[in-house]
């Protein structure tokens, strides 16, 4: 009788045996870290001066950084003390992807040397060094076996090496509990945002376009590794566990924001985040909660600007009124609920694509009747094209938002001020957001969403509902406008439209939420600040940002259609789980040792 060899199981068929590949990844990612205290050209032409030999500048920070995460992932596989913590779900995805992520900026790094400077000639070794040990510390990572075998049962079918990578990428075993004291929860939820802080502050501090790419490169692996590795989802359940306390320190780790700059153009541009963020969290109530597809939103933003503008003492105002500030919010806010209303009643009956249609006309309409109400073709209360300039600076009690302030410190000036109010403002919509979505309106919402028809056999009044979801979203909107309206200092209908190629516009104040997670408090706010902050920090792509733009979306459709950042149910939606699969039925002992087949 001959007995077959038995076949090789897949998960050896490895392009190196484990030993070697994990000194490969360490040596790697070791000489990845000596290779940036070298020189990577000799000029200072290219941005950043790596000329210097004995300290990292520039783009060498962001390959260090991420040489330094890769090592320590790496020896975290080895179950170093110190470092088992990094690796609850395995470490072998974050790894790769931290090497993945390295390789990615290094590269890029020394392809826009060669670019701008004009050839391989402006390299010096440092840059061929890190090159190669970059290179190499990639094919250790992809020789690791994976932190869950790959299933096989016969071992006749072995992967091809692109199964094996994306097997890799997305399996990994569930993160172990892990119980801490109170106070060890808190810490790490505070230790958390405050290193959020940290990278928000590095990001939209790069004073040039080639340092943010490596920057959002690193970022995206980064927190793609840490996903992978289990630690957000154990900081999803810190922060489920202590939700006051998780908004509590996101809304200090926020307010320190303007404690770090001392250019307040960087301070400006955070302030239109949180404006355009603040909206996006208002079209969430519409879109991500009620279903409601919403193409005109941006008007209502527009609304709560005008009304503001008109009664804030501006001298080209028609009215010629001055409001303090808390009745020029309440004016906004009031306006911009009328118009959803008077809107939203006669048009939420229709669905889908024909209530997407009207909102976009209304949309327009809004812009088109501004630039009308000129004197000329039809009554002179906005002043047309020009729009309401001059607003006047706010005072509240006494505290002057347009002069400088020193506070712990620090000198805040003109647009830290405005950052700080627009914080409260953003704070003021979460809580409404929130409070309305754990509601009994809000799960009402959500059946609206899921399935109208269904909803309205239940008893829910689902028009009533769609137009409170309708006002309240146009009210939160409002809100952001008549903040807007002082930051800005005019109010100017071409800022109120559609689509283009600088935010706020009803498009991407859309994929923002989209983009983020619908139905999320945090997705929303992440993805406006990506909306906001990449076109902004990479203006030398300007011919190019629309175009890059759909190819984001079109990944992100693909790999995470769920958003960046998505609730269980989303999850679920898109995603397939087993927990709808019938099990297979146990065979009698009778049957042991027969096929299946034969059973």
């Amino acid at each position: 009788m001959t007995t077959k060899t038995p076949a090789p199981r897949p998960t050896q068929l490895i392009p190196l045996p484990t030993t070697a590949a994990r000194i490969t990844t360490i040596t790697g990612a070791t000489l990845t870290i000596i290779s940036t205290f070298l020189a990577w050209t000799w000029t200072t032409a290219f941005p950043g001066n790596l000329t210097v030999n004995g300290y990292p500048g520039g783009l060498q920070t962001i390959t260090l950084t991420g040489a330094l995460l890769t090592l320590a992932f790496a020896l975290a596989k080895h179950h170093t003390p110190g470092l088992r913590w990094l690796t609850p779900a395995g470490s072998t995805a974050p790894t790769l992807l931290l090497a993945l992520g390295t390789f990615a900026t290094t590269w890029y790094t020394l392809g826009a040397i060669t670019t701008d400077l004009g050839g391989l000639a402006h390299l010096e070794p440092g840059g061929w060094i890190a090159a190669l040990t970059t290179l190499i510390t990639l094919t250790g990572t992809l020789a690791l076996p994976a932190d869950q075998p790959y299933d096989d049962a016969d071992g006749t079918n072995p992967p091809t090496p692109w199964r094996r990578f994306r097997h890799t990428l997305t399996t990994g075993r569930p993160p172990r509990p892990q119980p801490l004291p109170r106070w060890a929860e808190i810490l790490v939820i505070a230790a958390a945002y405050a290193l959020g802080l940290a990278l928000f502050t590095y990001g939209i501090d790069t004073e040039y376009g080639e340092l943010f790419v490596g920057y959002l490169l690193l970022t995206l692996a980064g927190l793609t590794a840490l996903t992978r590795a289990g630690l957000t989802t154990r900081l999803s359940n810190l922060t489920t566990k202590h939700r006051n306390i998780t908004l509590t320190a996101a809304f200090i780790a926020a307010a320190c924001f303007p404690l770090t700059q001392t250019n307040d153009a960087y301070t400006n541009l955070a302030t239109s985040i949180l404006i355009f963020a603040t909206v996006a969290l208002g079209l969430n109530v519409v879109v991500g909660l009620a279903g409601l597809l919403d193409l005109g939103y941006v008007a209502f933003l527009g609304v709560g600007a005008y009304a503001a503008a008109l009664v804030s003492g501006s001298p080209e105002s028609a009215i010629g009124v001055h409001f303090p500030f808390w009745a020029a919010v309440l004016t906004g806010i009031g306006a911009a609920l009328v118009f959803g209303i008077v809107i939203g009643a006669p048009t939420l009956r229709l669905r889908g694509d024909y209530l997407a249609i009207v909102t976009l006309g209304f949309g327009e309409i809004f812009r088109i009747t501004m630039v009308n109400l000129n004197g000329k073709t039809g009554p002179d209360i906005t002043n047309g094209a020009m729009g309401i300039p001059n607003i006047p600076e706010l005072e509240i009690l006494g505290f002057n938002f347009g002069e400088n302030h020193d506070i712990l410190g620090a000198t805040i000036g003109r647009f830290g001020n405005y950052y700080l109010l627009m914080l409260l403002a953003t704070l003021f919509v979460v809580l409404v957001f929130r409070r309305a979505a754990e509601s009994r309106i809000g799960r009402a919402w959500v059946a609206i969403r899921e399935d109208e028809t269904a909803a309205t056999a239940m008893g829910i009044n689902a028009f009533r509902l769609k137009l409170l979801a309708f006002a309240l979203g146009a009210s939160l909107a409002g809100l952001a406008g008549t903040v807007q309206a002082h930051v800005i200092t005019t109010a100017t209908p071409d800022q109120y439209q559609f689509a283009g190629t600088v935010p706020p516009n009803s498009a991407f104040l859309l994929a923002a939420v989209i983009l983020g997670g619908m139905g999320t408090i945090s997705g929303p706010v992440i993805g406006a600040a990506l909306l906001y902050l990449i076109p902004n920090k990479m203006d030398f792509m300007a011919d190019y940002q629309l175009l890059l733009f759909g190819v984001a979306l079109i990944l992100l459709m693909r790999f995470r259609p769920e958003g960046l950042v998505a609730d269980r149910r989303k999850q679920l939606e898109f995603h397939e789980t087993d927990q709808l699969a019938v099990p297979e039925p146990r065979l009698p002992d009778s049957t042991v040792g027969i096929t299946k087949a034969e059973a």
